[in-house]
């Protein structure tokens, strides 16, 4: 079996138990922008393939703490010695802890900052419907308002001018991508708008 059969088979089908902001889609997509930005840095495509396969693996135990129990996951998947070093692996398992968005620190290496851009998928449509998408299945009410509120509450806090969002490559589109976010935020109709229509075609 091959790397690639193995994550195919074992890996990428545990995204199925996953909501819809982290489901078989996302993982798909976070390794095609992962595959890209490794070509454009040289690195090891193998590494980086298996990084994004396994980033958000730890959402089995709750959002909290998801990158560092997908860390664990990875440390703890006996088939990957077979196809990488203990210090590669090591390499891996770090990048997979540093790929989250709120994290302040620098990700350790090349390729946690690979993980941490093809993570934030920047696209402002997209990103304004997971998080309706998030709201509706995690909070316990059918109320708009409620749903608006986490939903502006969210994106302040995250993508907003001072949010906690952070960027690691000078090369990657999302800075563009993050300004035409910035600017839905910052127009609170245009806002408003895009939300009722996204709620009324997600419920």
């Amino acid at each position: 079996m091959t790397l690639q059969e193995y994550i195919a088979q074992h890996i990428i089908p545990r995204y199925e138990a996953f909501d819809k902001a982290h489901n078989l889609t996302h993982v798909t997509d976070v390794i095609e922008r992962s595959m890209t930005l490794a070509k454009q840095y040289g690195v090891d495509a193998d590494m980086a393939y298996t990084i994004a396969a396994y980033h958000d693996l730890g959402l089995c135990e709750g959002r909290e703490r998801h990158h560092i129990v997908s860390g664990e996951i990875v440390t703890n998947d006996s088939m990957l010695p077979q196809w990488f070093t203990p210090e590669q692996v090591t390499i891996i398992k770090e990048a997979v802890e540093d790929h989250r968005a709120s994290n302040n620190q620098a990700p350790r290496s090349i390729y946690g900052c690979i993980v941490a851009e093809a993570d934030r998928l920047i696209d402002p449509d997209t990103t304004l419907r997971r998080t309706v998408q998030y709201g509706l299945k995690h909070l316990d009410t059918d109320n708009r308002e409620v749903h608006y509120e986490r939903f502006c509450n969210h994106l302040q806090e995250k993508y907003a001018e001072g949010g906690y969002l952070r960027l690691w490559l000078p090369q990657s589109d999302n800075k563009v991508r993050l300004d035409e976010l910035r600017a839905i935020i910052a127009n609170h109709e245009e806002l408003r708008r895009r939300f009722d229509q996204i709620f009324d075609e997600e419920v």
